[in-house]
């Protein structure tokens, strides 16, 4: 006799999904928030600063781009407590491993944005005579953030994606829940149906949303 589709018992266990799609969400919005201090403050620096802090800043992007981020989260979990003697609750690791790692991007991301800025905008901040930082936090900011919203947009839906590698370390998010109602119900083919179907409608309507956004603060060209 063969599988016989039953979605009885997944739904019997929906709140299980619905928690964990709102902590995926949730770890997602943290990470991409502190992983955005991260890249602004590190892209202000490289633009700024010297040839060893941008060595020192490269070191860093590079050794995040080339490290699986699953890597990234053991290390993080279970390395570093051991070596330092440290202890911290799986959601508050996960959440430091990706902002860790969404701020390795942001800073190519917010570095080519701060290039990007026009050099008549910059001049035009210096004939009214505005000093350095408030070109950048008046002029070379705002001008940046409307540049790199579709980058921005498409970093977040990546990491909401990523923050399915938080089961690994028991975070109950959304990809956890679906485990926990496949390990109780047995019923494999629905609930990683119906987990695809909540990933790839959550995403959309993030990406509808954040296009939204994008139309309403472009920089016309």
């Amino acid at each position: 006799m063969g599988y016989q589709l039953s979605f009885n018992q997944v739904w019997r266990y929906s709140d299980k999904l619905f928690d964990g799609l709102m902590l995926s969400l949730g770890l997602a919005f943290i990470a991409i928030l502190i992983g955005a201090v991260i890249g602004l403050a590190l892209a202000i620096w490289y633009v700024s600063a010297g040839r060893t802090a941008r060595a020192i800043i490269s070191a860093y992007v590079e050794f995040i781009r080339n490290v699986p981020l699953l890597l990234l989260v053991y290390l993080v979990f279970y390395g570093l407590p051991t070596a330092v003697n440290i202890s911290y609750s799986p959601p508050v690791s996960f959440v430091a491993t990706l902002s860790l790692y969404a701020g390795a991007y942001l800073v190519e991301v917010f570095r080519s944005g701060l290039d990007a800025v026009p050099k008549g905008l910059l001049d035009a901040g210096k004939a009214m005579g505005l000093t350095p930082w408030q070109r950048l936090l008046y002029v070379r900011l705002p001008t940046m953030t409307r540049i790199t919203l579709p980058a921005l947009s498409n970093t977040f839906i990546s990491l909401f994606k990523d923050t399915s590698i938080a089961s690994v370390i028991a975070v109950p998010e959304l990809t956890y829940g679906a485990q926990w109602i496949n390990n109780k119900t047995f019923r494999i083919v629905e609930v990683y149906a119906v987990t695809t179907v909540i990933y790839v409608v959550t995403g959309y309507a993030i990406l509808f949303g954040l296009r939204l956004l994008e139309r309403r603060f472009r920089v016309e060209r």
